[in-house]
């Protein structure tokens, strides 16, 4: 690989994949101090710092080198713009070591197969964790926002408060909750208050 080439490589969570990607770069003849990375950060967020740094330290006639494609686009439009955007400033996409060239009909499907798998892992991925979070939910271990106050001190707020030496700002203070949720628990508790059978 040409001293002239820069990385890039991304993860979005797990550290040691960020390990195995830049063993590959460094494989690849890229000196370390050419390598841009992103920690924590997934691809379907082009504000990327690592990212931003790769692309403007790039000029024409270099060589961006990243692992796969997904580490820098999980997005059709991204990917094809962001290998636009370098085919028009004269640089070259290595993708593991194989250069795309954008001129050769086989290389530009290639590219766009291996993008819309990139883009098909991101949404086979927002599927399962909703489909995951759904069943969470209906078995009851995915819950909504819990209360503020627990029954016990709900119920203790509604009783300082009747006895009407308490001010709805003083019972805020007390109960370390904002006004808003002292409204709504004394709300509850008058909805709660079966209603007094008369005559």
């Amino acid at each position: 690989m040409s001293e002239l080439s820069v990385s890039y490589a991304r993860c979005s969570t797990d550290l040691q994949d960020l390990t195995a990607q830049k063993e590959i770069l460094l494989g690849l003849g890229v000196p370390e101090d050419r390598i841009y990375l992103d920690k924590g950060l997934t691809g379907t967020n082009r504000d990327r710092p690592g990212l931003g740094q790769a692309l403007a330290a790039v000029r024409a006639g270099d060589t961006l080198v990243v692992p796969k494609l997904d580490r820098l686009a999980r997005s059709v439009p991204d990917a094809r713009d962001i290998g636009d955007s370098l085919v028009a400033r004269g640089v070259k996409l290595s993708l593991g070591g194989q250069l795309y060239d954008p001129a050769d009909p086989m290389g530009k499907m290639f590219f766009n197969i291996l993008a819309t798998f990139a883009e098909f892992e991101v949404d086979l991925l927002r599927m399962r964790t909703r489909e995951g979070m759904a069943v969470a939910r209906a078995k009851g271990k995915l819950k909504g926002k819990q209360p503020k106050l627990t029954a016990r001190q709900q119920a203790h707020l509604v009783k300082e408060h009747a006895t009407g030496e308490h001010t709805i700002a003083d019972l805020a203070e007390i109960f370390s909750v904002s006004r808003a949720t002292v409204y709504r628990v004394l709300e509850r508790s008058t909805r709660s208050i079966p209603a007094v059978p008369t005559g």
